[in-house]
């Protein structure tokens, strides 16, 4: 995710109840053993207009070949314990959306994201080849909900596919802070240069609305740091942040939320090694399966 990329339009707001079977089938790429989106007791869906954007171009779950770095890989990241995570409320935050791709109009409108103006979303980065990055963070997402789902967590998602536009990231503050989660993360892969590679930890930094989360969001972006780079191999970002933390400023999504909260950018898309990581199925339940370590140690205090 480059520095001004985000997401719009009407709150698609899921709240996945722990333990509902998942189902294939739902949303771009979707495959089989993902949870299903549409399956929880409460949701507002948004309009999702006919399109056909680039994110449609590449649903395939096809995995090419990939290796990790040296410390990740399959088999060296044991789960956590099923229930441990019993009454804890998650935001998962998968950003931009496929449909946003066709809604410049929609995306472009200006938002007061606490500070300043911002775009109230835009349509993220991909590689090389063209896979999108709203397609890797919605396929994250999805893996994510499903182990978070597993260890006993109420899980709310941003968005419940990947054909519709945003919602905005003021609006994706404003559902974290509503369902008033325990903890909210943002997933997003970078657009940096191509010869830089890793991932970054977002953080907020205080702003008065946010001021209370400012602290708890570093403890959270401590234990995603840890949980990814041993988990998945990948190194921290070369070229963002001071070992693979950032704390920024101009994002709606961190200054005005009021749970703790960061972003994980979790590779960098323009990089040859990162962009064969981003598109592989097995990788993105490796980065998914590392995340819901990273929050189970920030909810329940096992590190």
């Amino acid at each position: 995710m480059p520095r001004i990329a985000w997401a719009v339009l009407a709150p698609a707001v899921l709240l996945a109840a722990c333990g509902a079977a998942p189902s294939a089938g739902q949303g771009a790429g979707h495959s089989a053993g993902r949870p299903d989106p549409s399956s929880p007791a409460a949701h507002v869906s948004t309009k999702d207009p006919p399109q056909a954007s680039p994110a449609a171009q590449h649903t395939s779950r096809s995995d090419p070949p990939f290796q990790a770095a040296a410390g990740g890989g399959p088999g060296r990241f044991p789960p956590t314990a099923r229930g441990i995570l019993d009454g804890k409320v998650v935001l998962v935050d998968p950003g931009h959306n496929g449909g946003n791709f066709t809604h410049p109009s929609v995306i472009n409108r200006l938002i007061w994201n606490g500070r300043e103006y911002e775009t109230c979303d835009t349509t993220g980065t991909e590689t090389d080849g063209g896979y999108t990055e709203a397609l890797f963070n919605w396929h994250v997402a999805l893996d994510l909900t499903a182990d978070l789902r597993a260890e006993g967590a109420t899980v709310v998602l941003t968005r419940t596919s990947n054909t519709g536009v945003g919602p905005c990231v003021t609006e994706r503050a404003a559902i974290g802070n509503e369902a008033h989660a325990n903890a909210a993360v943002s997933i997003h892969a970078d657009g940096g240069p191509p010869g830089g590679r890793g991932f970054a930890i977002l953080e907020p930094v205080a702003d008065g609305i946010n001021d209370a989360i400012v602290g708890p969001s570093a403890v959270l972006g401590a234990d995603l740091r840890a949980a990814f780079e041993k988990g998945t191999g990948e190194p921290v970002s070369s070229y963002d942040g001071i070992n693979g933390i950032q704390p920024r400023d101009d994002l709606a999504g961190i200054n005005l939320s009021t749970v703790p909260k960061v972003f994980i950018e979790c590779a960098n898309m323009r990089n040859a090694a990162d962009a064969a990581l981003v598109t592989s199925a097995r990788w993105q339940a490796l980065a998914a399966r590392a995340i819901a370590v990273g929050l189970a140690a920030f909810l329940t205090g096992r590190r």
